[in-house]
């Protein structure tokens, strides 16, 4: 049994950031004409601005956020690589709205095909990445359904990897900016997604030309990603995201009524974030903070790191004076232990107040001692006693 010695429970990483600031804190309005809208900083989960931000609506080509997760996911683990091909089925070449135009029995390598979803929000590659990973698209979708789950989105139901309008396939602004924060874990995503302009096909006598959906790439500074999304029930959607001042911040709109709408909503709420707010970064996912001790493990002990970077989001000018930190560690953690596994807790006070609250997870995979490395255990420690 893995216990917290305060007994603590285990919550997930995107609600135990309590923060400095909150969304209620501000009487500023944003994004007036959209349905809903919402700004949120990376590393802690800030919400700084909401608007309906829960409301389950047409979440358009920003489906594919959670499409392209799961491809990194993919990735990371080993079980896609970026120059495996794949091969385009005529359903995938079927998809209309926009699209790479690939031909039935096509091969595009997955770079090329993560490139026609992150730059020009293809359909067609969308569907054809899904079918190589999941066998089918339908398996695919309950692959993001799952994930979905995984990451506490209680407004989010996928019909489909792409986001043509289909019955019973939604999400909210709120978990949009969760998916995002998710995606953003990988930081690879934004080489594709910070492309403004590309080609596909190059070396071929019909090169495709893409350029990105996106314009704040271009005309924002900082601006890196993620999905912009447009139906005409939807309208023209954006969730975007920003790295500047050592800073990560995601803004989702939704429903806006024009493309010049939609970028202005964002890049009002991103010049509010960066002229108001900093970043104070005190650990990292790779700093050392704490040891687990571990029964009957190859290694009696495991190294504790962040899941996520230790960070508080500050008005600026805000004192962190009286601020201090507590780390709590698991007891009785019995081995097998898994890389990421959650066996502590640090939590930071200030003037008496919790601010944060984070996991703290094990730094790599600890196997169960062998009946040899036990009996030699036990020998040492008869010895130790009998001197």
């Amino acid at each position: 049994m893995k216990k917290l010695v305060t007994g603590c429970l285990s919550v997930l990483f995107f609600l135990t950031h309590i923060g400095f600031t909150s969304a209620e804190e501000t009487t500023l309005e944003f994004a007036e004409e959209a349905t809903s809208a919402i700004l949120m900083e990376r590393d802690t989960g800030t919400v700084l601005f909401d608007k309906n931000s829960h409301e389950r609506l047409p979440p358009a080509s920003m489906t594919k956020i959670m499409t392209m997760l799961l491809i990194m996911e993919a990735i990371d683990e080993g079980r896609l690589n970026w120059e495996d091909k794949v091969r385009t089925s005529e359903r995938a070449a079927s998809m209309g709205g926009s699209q790479i135009f690939l031909e039935p029995g096509e091969e595009m390598t997955v770079k090329e095909m993560m490139k026609g979803i992150a730059i020009v929000s293809g359909n067609d590659a969308s569907v054809a990445m899904a079918e190589h990973l999941a066998g089918s698209e339908k398996e695919f979708v309950r692959l993001m359904n799952d994930r979905a789950k995984e990451l506490g989105l209680t407004n989010t139901l996928f019909a489909n990897s792409n986001g043509l309008p289909a019955d019973n396939h939604y999400s909210s602004a709120y978990d949009l900016a969760i998916m995002g924060k998710a995606l953003l874990q990988h930081e690879k995503i934004t080489e594709f997604t910070s492309i403004y302009e590309d080609y596909l096909r190059e070396d071929t006598s019909d090169p495709f030309w893409l350029v990105n959906t996106n314009k704040l790439i271009k005309f924002y500074p900082g601006v890196d990603g993620l999905k912009t999304g447009y139906t005409e029930e939807a309208k023209y959607c954006l969730t975007a995201s920003a790295n500047k001042d050592g800073m990560r911040m995601i803004s989702v709109v939704m429903g806006a009524p024009a493309t010049k709408d939609r970028n202005r909503y964002i890049t009002e709420m991103f010049d509010y974030a960066y002229s108001q707010f900093e970043l104070h970064n005190r650990y990292q996912p790779e700093d050392i903070l704490a040891e687990a001790k571990i029964d009957k493990g190859a290694s009696r002990s495991v190294q504790l790191v962040p899941a996520t970077p230790v960070s508080l989001l500050i008005k600026k000018g805000q004192s962190l004076d009286g601020l201090t930190e507590k780390v709590t560690v698991s007891d009785h953690v019995r081995a097998p232990v898994k890389k990421g596994d959650q066996l502590g807790i640090i939590t930071l006070h200030q003037d008496g107040k919790e601010v944060l609250s984070q996991p703290l997870v094990a730094k790599e995979d600890i196997k169960e001692a062998s009946i040899w490395q036990l009996m030699k255990r036990a020998k040492d420690a008869l010895s130790g006693r009998a001197s």
